[in-house]
């Protein structure tokens, strides 16, 4: 192997390792589902402004502890149904709404 073939591969992810995404709640309404998302910064290819982009992630909440307008911590997982490759891994922090009920 050559220098820049071990930088490269000690560089990136481990092997193994989980993805992980930091979002919001937008819906918890479905069971044991929730639609997280995720908002990230990009530089537009043209005109060199930094865009916002979302996406939304539905991810699995066995224990369904997470509540709509939380801040959550999500991880790749296999496939747990036709749009489900997500997993809650932890509920960062609580809304005030979720709170008031």
């Amino acid at each position: 192997m050559t220098t820049e073939t071990q930088s490269a591969v000690a560089a990136g992810p481990a092997r193994g390792e989980r993805s992980e995404l930091v979002g919001k709640v937008t819906s918890a309404k479905m069971e044991k589902t929730i639609v997280v998302e995720v908002q990230r910064l990009v530089q537009h290819p043209k005109y060199r402004r930094v865009v916002r982009i979302s996406k939304k992630f539905y991810a699995h909440d066995e224990k369904r502890e997470a509540k709509q307008g939380d801040t959550v911590r999500i991880v790749s997982s296999r496939p747990l149904s036709r749009l489900k490759r997500w997993r809650l891994k932890e509920v960062l922090t609580s809304s005030a709404s979720a709170k008031k009920k």
